[in-house]
């Protein structure tokens, strides 16, 4: 169990500077109360009073202070054997690897954090990890279920052409991350987004029939993938979907634009 020894007890040191600092305390109190200060003064003890009060409360702090960190210790150890077993092992093991300073109250907080779930004793914060399964969605009911939201941009539409939203999603379904490219066009691909430009994409002018959205996705996608995703996409809108799968040309060299 790591733990971090207290320093060894000794005496009060009575030093001139301590007794300095008493007879300044005192004069600023009498100077507080002009008027009462003879009456303030009277009341007032010698340092070499204070010096032996000072001497025996020392003592008892320094008791005091040790009883109170040996309860400390026992309370965060009676926590830790209610664990059960294989847990109380494994959290002595990070314990004696961890940061926190080998104090009772750090042990409480370390103790307390594993309770709540903020840390995992299986996987603490300071030790590095770099194996970390993919996140993938298997049979998705809908489409935000399978991808989420990462990027968007504006899309110049050219004179008399509002601005349209370029949106771009993630997602795994089993064989790979996918990266899909939403976008909103005319039916008619001679036609442009002829609205107003302060109009954005999925205002109503663009949820007529006269426009589809086509997506297009990167990445390792099987025809069974490129239909679901159809699916998936064509559930959540009410204009007409297209999904096509991008696939990268290679140049000399083996080189992908």
């Amino acid at each position: 169990m790591r733990f971090g020894r207290w320093h060894r007890p000794e005496p009060y040191r009575d030093t001139s500077r301590k007794r300095a600092a008493f007879h300044r305390k005192q004069r600023l109190e009498r100077e507080a109360l002009p008027l009462f200060a003879d009456d303030i003064a009277a009341t007032q003890h010698g340092a070499d009073e204070e010096m032996a009060r000072r001497t025996i409360w020392w003592d008892e702090y320094e008791r005091d202070r040790r009883d109170q960190r040996a309860a400390w210790w026992r309370k965060g150890r009676a926590r830790l054997f209610t664990l059960p077993d294989a847990l109380r092992a494994r959290v002595r093991e990070i314990w004696r690897t961890c940061p926190y300073p080998a104090d009772p109250a750090s042990f409480a907080d370390f103790l307390h954090q594993i309770a709540v779930g903020k840390l995992d004793p299986d996987r603490p914060p300071w030790v590095f990890h770099q194996e970390r399964s993919a996140r993938i969605t298997r049979d998705p009911s809908s489409f935000h279920d399978a991808f989420r939201q990462i990027g968007k941009r504006k899309i110049a539409g050219g004179p008399n052409r509002a601005e349209s939203d370029e949106r771009l999603f993630c997602g795994n379904l089993g064989s790979g991350i996918l990266f899909l490219n939403e976008r909103v066009h005319p039916i008619d691909r001679n036609a442009g987004f002829h609205a107003a430009s302060d109009h954005r994409l999925r205002d109503s002018h663009l949820r007529h029939a006269d426009h589809r959205v086509e997506i297009e996705v990167r990445g390792q996608c099987s025809d069974a993938d490129v239909a679901l995703i159809e699916q998936l996409a064509q559930a959540a809108e009410t204009r007409p979907v297209t999904v096509q799968r991008i696939i990268p040309v290679t140049i000399a060299g083996g080189a992908r634009p």
